[in-house]
């Protein structure tokens, strides 16, 4: 009889638990990801949980499961599939070109859909938005002519130099000094060839971010080189680039506490001879790989950043080039 109670006793446990699993009591941890999905990356939004110190970025160098829950490079579910049909009807397809005067809208000019400091600074060859409270630019945006890329105003004699536009603490030359990081430019001093106030703007340090010195040599420079090709090959091309703060407490430099970037953005627009958009993420750090491991969609970097890159396009025409990323459309 004692064994039979034993028995029901544990046949009844055995049901509750299976019950309560079936019925959703316990609920696994995919449901809590997809809630914070769609949100823009920022640091001080990101769960505690997650691990602060090596989180990948790049979409084809790092698995997809390390990019985080906002950087999922598929349409969600709410967004209509016409939107993104590669196949779409050329009659009833945005146009491959847009007006002359659309193209003077500043269509590489950004906007912050988080919530940071800003002070725009617009430039010869450049605008910027800067960061009081990091002491580095958000993004910095051009748009790139093939004829800027040659010219006689060159870097030789030029100083890196403080930018008296913006309040103190502001980065000096002597912030980077033995500081281990390069005075990496966002806007370069090689797009700037065209006019000599363009080249000297670029030197300010409201162009620069503390850069790993590998990186500023070598696999960045090579995109910015690729860049000059494209403009020279498109005849224009739109650039985006800046810093990208990933982690919960940021390393800094020098005496104004300069904030070091954990990786670096760059997006590409271009208009003809049909539109298309490219994305590039690169982390903070040594590395030589192929260009086609740092590349990523528009919309990924969107993601990622909080940044909505080329508003000025109509709608359409928006997010068919921000969800393509080849390097195969581009020569």
């Amino acid at each position: 009889m004692r064994k039979t109670i034993h028995l029901l006793l544990l046949l009844l446990t055995v049901t509750t638990l299976s019950s309560c699993f079936y019925r959703g009591t316990h609920k696994p941890l995919i449901g809590g990801i997809r809630e914070y999905k769609e949100a823009p990356l920022h640091a001080d939004d990101r769960p505690s949980a997650q691990p602060a110190d090596d989180p990948s970025f790049t979409r084809n160098s790092y698995d997809d499961d390390d990019l985080p829950p906002s950087a999922d490079p598929s349409p969600s579910a709410d967004e209509p599939l016409s939107a993104y049909d590669d196949e779409a009807d050329p009659e009833t397809s945005p146009a491959t070109s847009l007006p002359a005067a659309d193209r003077d809208a500043r269509l590489e000019i950004p906007v912050l859909k988080i919530n940071l400091s800003e002070q725009i600074l617009h430039r010869k060859g450049y605008t910027t938005s800067y960061n009081a409270d990091h002491r580095i630019p958000n993004w910095t945006a051009w748009h790139l002519l093939g004829s800027h890329v040659t010219g006689p105003y060159k870097r030789k004699g030029i100083s890196y130099r403080e930018d008296e536009e913006v309040p103190l603490p502001r980065a000096t030359t002597f912030d980077y000094q033995q500081s281990g990081y390069d005075r990496g430019h966002m806007c370069p001093s090689g797009d700037n060839k065209w006019d000599a106030q363009a080249q000297q703007d670029c030197f300010l340090l409201t162009n620069m971010c503390p850069q790993n010195h590998n990186l500023n040599g070598g696999d960045w420079n090579e995109l910015e080189m690729k860049c000059r090709k494209w403009a020279e090959h498109y005849g224009d091309i739109y650039i985006v680039c800046g810093p990208i703060l990933y982690r919960q407490k940021h390393k800094t430099i020098g005496r104004s506490r300069i904030v070091v970037p954990e990786a670096f953005y760059k997006v590409v627009l271009r208009l003809s001879p049909q539109p298309a958009a490219i994305g590039f993420i690169y982390k903070n750090e040594d590395g030589n790989r192929p260009m086609g491991d740092y590349i990523n969609t528009v919309r990924q970097v969107e993601r990622i950043t909080g940044i909505d890159f080329f508003p000025q396009l109509p709608d359409e025409l928006e997010k068919r080039v921000e969800k393509q990323a080849s390097l195969d459309d581009w020569r």
